[in-house]
């Protein structure tokens, strides 16, 4: 079995490291990687959608202008089906 290492050129690839990740909330773990440390300012340990706590902020009523659009969208086409269908029984 041949391993990269035999098959690597030499002198052309980064020193490769078992780097550290800090994270702003006090998390650490270790990641392959070019350089020694990493520090980050949100892991899976403190992201809210990984937590749980995920929150949609809604400051304009987005959502709600969304549905409202939606609905009108469907209730047209309704409308236009059914008018649609008037036509050609009148024929």
């Amino acid at each position: 079995m041949v391993y990269s290492s035999e098959v690597m050129k030499k002198d052309i690839h980064p020193k490769y490291y078992n780097a550290k990740v800090t994270c702003a909330c006090g998390n650490t773990f270790t990641v392959g990687a070019s350089v020694e440390k990493i520090n980050v300012e949100i892991c899976s340990a403190c992201h809210p959608f990984f937590t749980g706590n995920e929150k949609v902020v809604d400051t304009a009523g987005m959502v709600e202008k969304f549905k409202g659009r939606a609905a009108k969208a469907t209730a047209s086409k309704k409308v236009v089906k059914k008018s649609a269908s008037k036509t050609t029984e009148g024929k």
